[in-house]
């Protein structure tokens, strides 16, 4: 008695099987990462005086810059773009206390001396107020606009 299965026709179920697992891996790995991640660039001028400028070419935001107006930081004239596109990706200054980058762009969020900026595809969270995205624009924060509670990472399940 013969089984219906030969070695010619299981080696092509096998390689079909491999072909249409790489096909959805690098579609999925494609769809994941097509807009490109936040990027931000850390600046501190000769005084010591911080701000990051956001950009994320492929959702046409570029150039969106926060001035922290009252704070400093001991290096100067420090100029550092950070892309965000891993997990736990260090920063020159500030706190990350959040991220999703599933599907990039994804959402950050910062803790920059103690002002809560979150940056998501729709919108610009600034101290838990919404400003909408817009190019070559200017925002400054000073010490009174601080929330009333430090920011903190949502706590963990």
């Amino acid at each position: 008695m013969q089984s219906g299965f030969s070695a010619r026709s299981i080696t092509i179920f096998f390689v079909g099987v491999v072909l249409l697992y790489l096909g959805a891996f690098y579609g999925c790995e494609h769809v994941r990462a097509r807009k490109g991640p936040w990027e931000v660039q850390f600046i501190t001028d000769a005084t010591g005086r911080p701000s990051v400028v956001v950009y994320q070419p492929k959702l046409g935001i570029s150039a969106v810059e926060i001035l922290f107006s009252d704070e400093q930081v001991a290096t100067t004239n420090l100029s550092e773009r950070v892309a965000f596109r891993r997990p736990f990706t260090p920063t020159p200054f500030g706190k990350e206390i959040y991220e999703d980058l599933t599907f990039l762009p994804g959402v950050v969020t910062f803790d920059f001396f103690g002002h809560e900026i979150e940056l998501l595809p729709r919108v610009l969270i600034a101290n838990k107020k919404e400003i909408p995205w817009r190019s070559d624009s200017t925002i400054e924060l000073s010490k009174a606009d601080k929330p009333a509670t430090p920011p903190k990472p949502p706590p963990r399940k």
